[in-house]
């Protein structure tokens, strides 16, 4: 793998294989009695995190502190940040206070790729979520979770599976990263939503879209629903919230439609009623709890391989 992990993009089908396969090996630890290897003993990862976030923060740290890292929690909303501190001044304090790695999640896109290659730090920096455009270890994740159910012995099982990526994927930084790592890994992707929430070049991303969710579900293998982001939106891009779910919401009904081995994902956090009825959410194809497991093991991966781990981390 490279020094960082910005973009789905910087992922070779090789490395994508490879954190999927090392993830695999680290799971196993969430079903022991003590989840903890000492593979990054004296290491220190530190969340740097200028938006909100639960799943992806508390994710990173455990996944830190399972492999016996130092974790230094830096959150904007009651630091110097909030003074005006720029990027640059606190990159330079974590540097000084000796960060191996750096997880940052930033409202502006590209913030991780100006801290990977500023010469601010000497750390590894992983792209936590930056603005719409990329959020790589929930792909890895997804994928990973995808693997689990639809792939055979390795991840090259995933080869020809079809997954659909339904709703606001304009302002969605894990259809972005999905989107480029699922087909790295073989998968054919459809993107799914209406006309306003699918971006402008769409058709330069190399997968197939479509305004009709009633005619993509029953061809698929696994169906990713996101969030309509209402906060990134400043006008109308759909009549009702009623209209949207009518026409683009998983519900009982559709979900009948879809082939018995087909799974529901969703990168949370939900908005039940909206996206997805919670008869869907709650159901048995859903796998939405597991992605969160999974996200752990993933992220603890992508830390050890980082930060000079060998391949076999046991």
């Amino acid at each position: 793998m490279k020094r960082h992990l910005l973009s789905a993009a910087d992922l070779t089908r090789d490395d994508a294989e490879l954190v999927l396969t090392t993830a695999a090996e680290l799971r196993s630890l969430a079903d022991r009695p003590i989840k903890k290897l000492p593979a990054l003993r004296g290491r220190t990862v530190v969340n740097l995190f200028f938006e909100d976030s639960t799943r992806t923060r508390i994710s990173f740290e455990a996944a830190a502190k399972r492999l016996s890292a130092d974790v230094i929690n830096f959150a904007a909303k009651g630091s110097s940040l909030s003074k005006g501190e720029s990027l640059k001044d606190t990159a330079l304090t974590l540097e000084a206070m000796g960060a191996d790695a750096v997880v940052i999640r930033h409202s502006a896109s590209g913030a991780p790729h100006r801290l990977a290659h500023s010469g601010w730090v000497r750390s590894s920096v992983v792209n936590a979520g930056d603005g719409t455009h990329e959020h790589p270890t929930q792909a890895l994740l997804d994928a990973f979770t995808l693997w689990r159910h639809l792939g055979e012995s390795k991840p090259s099982g995933l080869e020809g599976r079809r997954v659909a990526i339904v709703g606001d994927v304009l302002h969605s930084r894990v259809a972005r990263s999905n989107a480029l790592l699922l087909q790295t890994l073989g998968v054919d992707v459809t993107l799914v939503g209406p006309p306003t929430l699918l971006p402008v070049g769409v058709e330069s991303w190399g997968v197939d879209t479509s305004y009709d969710l009633d005619a993509v579900l029953p061809k698929v293998d696994a169906v990713m629903m996101l969030r309509v982001q209402r906060e990134r939106m400043q006008g109308g891009f759909f009549p009702t919230p009623r209209e949207y779910s009518r026409r683009y919401g998983l519900d009982g009904r559709r979900m009948a439609t879809l082939q018995d081995h087909t799974i529901v994902m969703h990168p949370g956090p939900m908005v039940r009623g909206m996206e997805i009825t919670a008869d869907v959410a709650d159901s048995d194809r859903s796998v939405i709890v597991e992605q969160v497991t999974n996200g752990v093991a993933v992220r603890m991966a992508v830390l050890y391989l980082l930060l000079g781990g060998s391949e076999n981390p046991e």
